[in-house]
């Protein structure tokens, strides 16, 4: 069966119209056309879906990737009329401890705002300062204008939902002197030179060089790493993960305990506190 790319022009249409955010709807999009390569001339059944899970599992993907990319087909298989072929999910069983490799501390986070501070990058210093200080996603960086900082929040509409986020006062100091020094009147903060929205790639791509010359592994600078941060710091200081649900713009708090997990050195902390080995 042929994928065609008026049927992939057709599915992203319906994926702007449910509000799915432009990452969303990239790797939804980069999903598909990965499963119609491996298709190839293939008839489509439900055999056939299914075995390309085994294909994804025995490549070497880890689960959560495989269940990933399973939810971006499935979807195109709804938008087909094509449900039959609907592949079930890997069971993962959920993880107790997260790896160190991919836990950004607070004394790195400092060090590569300090980087950037001495690199001159001002203004991704002060992004990274605005996701990690307020827990929004890299996609809801466009809400960040001149309004919502002298008002002191931010209105944020995704899929339907408005939730309204506090910015900290020292924040709102710290990004009108930038907006001000960048003739920014109104509007989003963060542009690029020509005044557009900085895409999700670029931050991605900037942060990633970054890392290099501030000392942290590449494999935790990311910007969810940064609303993951500031997650764990918030509960910490509160403990309050009903609040802290609604501030990230979870529905389910299931969602919430996963940024809440610890990483595998201060599970193994926990263990040895129990005192059960003699």
């Amino acid at each position: 069966m042929e994928i065609t790319e008026k049927q992939l022009r057709q599915f992203a249409a319906q994926l702007k119209f449910g509000e799915r955010s432009p990452g969303t709807l990239e790797k939804y999009l980069r999903d598909v056309r990965a499963f119609a390569a491996w298709l190839d001339d293939l008839e489509l059944t439900s055999e056939t879906a299914a075995a390309w899970r085994e294909h994804l599992v025995k490549t070497g993907y880890a689960p959560v990737t495989v269940n990933s990319m399973l939810s971006a087909v499935n979807s195109f298989f709804k938008f087909l009329g094509r449900e039959d072929c609907r592949i079930k999910f890997l069971r993962v069983q959920r993880r107790t401890f997260r790896e160190q490799n991919r836990e950004l501390t607070k004394a790195e986070y400092q060090r590569l705002l300090t980087t950037a501070q001495s690199c001159n990058q001002e203004r991704l210093g002060l992004l990274m300062e605005t996701i990690c200080s307020t827990g929004i996603r890299v996609s809801e960086v466009r809400y960040i204008t001149m309004e919502a900082v002298r008002w002191g929040r931010a209105d944020i509409s995704l899929k339907g939902k408005i939730r309204t986020i506090l910015l900290p006062s020292k924040l709102c100091r710290k990004l009108l002197k930038y907006a001000k020094k960048q003739k920014i009147a109104s509007g989003e903060i963060f542009l690029t030179r020509s005044g557009k929205s900085l895409s999700r790639r670029q931050i991605w791509r900037e942060m990633k060089a970054l890392c290099k010359k501030a000392g942290v592994e590449s494999s935790k600078v990311f910007p969810h790493n940064l609303r993951h941060l500031f997650a764990v710091s918030f509960y910490k200081a509160c403990k309050d993960i009903v609040k802290l649900a609604d501030i990230l713009g979870h529905s389910s708090i299931n969602t919430t305990r996963i940024y809440l997990v610890t990483t595998g050195a201060e599970h193994a902390r926990q263990l040895e506190r129990l005192g059960l080995v003699s």
